[in-house]
């Protein structure tokens, strides 16, 4: 098993390259942070120094993919209802109403998954733990859900794209 210290040597070079893929250096910090976290959490991490060092870097890598790839997401998800709020010409409040009520209309797994990653703000692996799923079952459950609750906020064939997403 990887130690502590065979982490502990490696530190600035993890740093070095999360510095160099990330936009600042708290953001880099955090992901190495996490990358960090992650590999001492796992069991089937390189022993060997050698291969830690490779396997580490991808670990930073895929993190910082993953959360941009988030940020991209929530970017689209929020520029969409502002969207259809500018649209309907409708205040935030009346908005927000209709939102809670299209999310009240959703079948349980979906709100669930909204929940989770959208109000409550868990990332997709701590939301697959709590919700005991893989990974890319949370993926996909809240792509479908997004789009669900925006058929219905738009009300263009909801009960259609609901029963499409349930299958």
């Amino acid at each position: 098993m990887a130690s502590l210290t065979q982490i502990e040597v490696l530190l600035p070079e993890f740093r070095a390259y999360a510095i160099a893929i990330c936009a600042s250096s708290d953001d880099a910090e955090d992901l190495v942070q996490d990358a960090i976290e992650r590999a001492l959490r796992t069991e089937s991490r390189p022993t060997v120094l050698d291969e830690l060092r490779p396997w580490m870097f991808r670990v930073i890598r895929n993190l910082h993919y993953d959360e941009l790839r988030k940020r991209r997401v929530r970017r689209e998800y929020l520029a969409v209802e502002k969207r259809l709020s500018d649209e309907a010409g409708i205040s935030d409040a009346a908005r927000d109403i209709l939102i809670r009520m299209a999310f009240e209309k959703l079948p349980p797994d979906m709100r669930e998954v909204l929940c989770l990653v959208d109000v409550m703000g868990l990332k997709y692996a701590e939301a697959a733990k709590v919700m005991d799923v893989a990974n890319g079952t949370v993926m996909s459950r809240i792509s479908r859900a997004r789009k669900a609750l925006l058929a219905l906020v738009e009300g263009s064939d909801a009960a259609d794209e609901i029963e499409k997403s349930a299958r």
